[in-house]
This record gives C-alpha cells, structure tokens and sequence, in this order.
C-alpha cells in the first residue's frame, strides 16, 4: 500500500470510529423527523455502512473487517472510560453530576444492544457487498452499496429495537416494537439512497478513480 492510499485509509478508519462514538453517545438525545421520534445517532449510522463498502470495494474484506474490529475496541474504552468517569466522585462545588450521568450513563442493556447489532450488521453488510460484487462482477457499484447496506440496516435496526427495548415495560410488546422499527428502518433506507452518491466519491478518493461502472 502507497502512503498515501494508506493516509486516506487511515482517515477513513478515523471517521467511522468517530461516527461510531458519536452515534452511541449523541443519540441519547431523542428528536423528530417528520412526526417521527428517532435518536439522533440516526445522522451517524449511514456513515458507518458507506465506510465499510468504500474499503470493501478498495481494499476487499478483510480490511473492512479489520475497521469492525478496531471500532469494538475503541468503543469498549470509550463505555468502560466513561463508566469511570461517571462513578469517580465529583467536586462539591460542580453541580452537574445528575445531568453528567443522564447524558452519558447509559444502561447495560443498551449498551449490549448496540454492540451486539453493530458486529452483527457490519458484519452481514461487508460480505453482502462482496457476495453482491462477485455476482455483478465488480460492476454496478451503486446497487451493490444499497444491496449489501439496506438489509444491513434492517438488521442493525430489529437487533438493537429488540434486545434494548423488549419487555423494558409491559408496552413495549413484539407489534409495538415492529410499529417502531419500520419507520426507522425507512428512515435509514432514505439515508443510504442519499448517501449512494458519495460512495463513488469515496472510491475515487482512496484509489483516484471514479468507480463508475
């Protein structure tokens, strides 16, 4: 690898962790979106899946695979450092430890979820892409973006819905679930049409090519 196809790798890598981090930590915060109640990590995921197609379809799979388990590492410091941040004992004259800890404290169970449905969905995302790239014979870079990340999306979304939220109250049955998981799931789906673009933009960025098909 040239250095600097390497210094673009390595600023890819920067901003899917990045994105990673800020989705798991921002997306405490619940806004709306066409009369729609949805975590802002919802602006971060798209990047996630488009990151991982870029390098799959630069460097192949296992480099793809090698941003996943990077990205497990960095954000199991980032819970167990922020953890500790959370319990070390605050000065008496700083009075925002209850609103430090509702912005940052977030519950195993959630953290579980996000991590189980980020592995599984990254996972399933990079060898669709290749599954896809292989069928198409490295042509029609564009369908196989959306055909490796919408599904992935789905699935990132049903894991993380069902393992965070199910039976957290007596509400949140399998239909009410399933109500809050399809407009989500769309949510993200016009995200990765949108973002269809700026995977040929990463392509040409990494290799100087357009990627056109």
């Amino acid at each position: 690898m040239n250095r600097s196809l390497e210094l673009k790798t390595d600023l890819l890598l920067g901003f899917f962790i990045c994105s990673l981090i800020l989705a798991n930590t921002l997306g405490t915060k619940i806004t709306t979106f066409f009369n729609v109640r949805v975590s802002v990590g919802i602006l971060f995921i798209p990047i996630l899946f488009l990151v991982t197609d870029i390098v799959a379809e630069v460097h192949g799979k296992k480099k793809a695979k090698s941003f996943v388990y990077i990205a497990i590492v960095v954000l199991l410091f980032t819970w167990v450092m922020m953890y500790i941040s959370i319990k070390i004992p605050p000065n008496t004259a700083w009075g925002n430890q209850e609103a430090f800890t509702s912005v940052f404290g977030s519950s195993l169970r959630m953290i579980i979820a996000s991590m189980i449905a980020f592995v599984i969905s990254q996972f399933h995302d990079i060898w669709a892409f290749m599954f896809w790239k292989k069928k198409t014979h490295g042509k029609y870079l564009w369908l196989r973006n959306n055909l490796s990340t919408i599904p992935s999306q789905l699935i990132d979304t049903v894991i993380f819905m069902f393992i965070a939220f199910y039976k957290i109250t007596p509400k949140f049955t399998v239909p009410f679930i399933i109500g809050l998981i399809i407009p989500y799931w769309i949510f993200k789906v016009v995200f990765a049409l949108i973002d269809t673009p700026f995977i040929y933009a990463g392509v040409r960025f990494l290799r100087g090519d357009s990627g056109k098909d």
